[in-house]
């Protein structure tokens, strides 16, 4: 994945020397940290998944751990995860390293190709979920309505698959109407809120429209409601899979 919805979106890459020459320093540090605990982060469904990781052994510039089954079961679909700065580590950013061996039976991982990162997502102000099932959504303009599908949403704002680009911009102001479908599927609620276009994604159809909301009490009540119920089907899918 790659792009809003994949993993790139949660950091930035950080080179220090050459990609080959920051694994190696990451991996002789690593190699004096045998026994200790790291914090490794993965998202799933834009739900972080976060557990502690001990490390086991270093050798042949890979380094085995010891993971919660979570963990592994995420590493394993996305490859690759994220590790944050341990507190006795000289060096400031966070790490990343794909994947060269998971078990999640075995709660073992071998990974390999580290490098650092600055992760960026623990500065989002409000949980995000992703949508399996996307909720219709209508902005409206002084003189015109665009329709569209939420793909990710927080209390803060959304990401809106769209059609059209034409009416949209950033900076404008919009009258934005969410149809949230009830936890049988059987109905649906409608929440108005005003709300400004952030960023416009894509040179072409589908485009991805990214907007800030300003919610009133009342919609904030019923959109948390809402993402609350889509944390606990993704939780449950988590610990589902295989």
């Amino acid at each position: 994945m790659s792009g809003v919805f994949g993993v790139f979106e949660y950091y930035d890459k950080a080179v220090r020397g050459t990609e080959q020459e920051d694994s190696f320093v990451i991996l002789q540090f690593l190699k004096g940290m045998i026994g200790s605990t790291f914090s490794f982060l993965n998202y799933y469904k834009e739900i972080p998944v976060s557990y502690d990781a001990k490390l086991l052994n270093v050798e042949h510039q890979m380094a085995e751990f010891a993971v919660h089954e979570y963990q592994a079961k995420i590493i394993s679909m996305e490859k690759q995860t994220l590790i944050h700065k341990h507190p006795q580590s000289s060096i400031p950013e966070d790490m990343i390293a794909e994947a060269f061996y998971v078990s999640s039976p075995k709660k073992r991982v071998i990974l390999c190709n580290f490098g650092y990162a600055l992760i960026r997502s623990g500065m989002r102000r409000f949980v995000r979920v992703r949508l399996d099932n996307p909720v219709e959504t209508e902005l409206l303009f002084e003189c015109d309505m665009l329709k569209g599908q939420v793909r990710d949403l927080s209390l803060g704002g959304a990401a809106i698959t769209v059609s059209s680009a034409d009416l949209l911009e950033p900076g404008l102001d919009v009258n934005l109407f969410l149809k949230l479908p009830d936890s049988t599927g059987n109905s649906t609620l409608e929440v108005g809120m005003s709300a400004t276009i952030a960023k416009i994604i894509g040179t072409s159809s589908p485009y991805l429209c990214i907007v800030e909301f300003h919610a009133e009490k009342h919609s904030q009540q019923q959109i948390a409601y809402y993402i609350n119920q889509r944390q606990v089907e993704i939780i449950k899918e988590l610990r589902d899979i295989r």
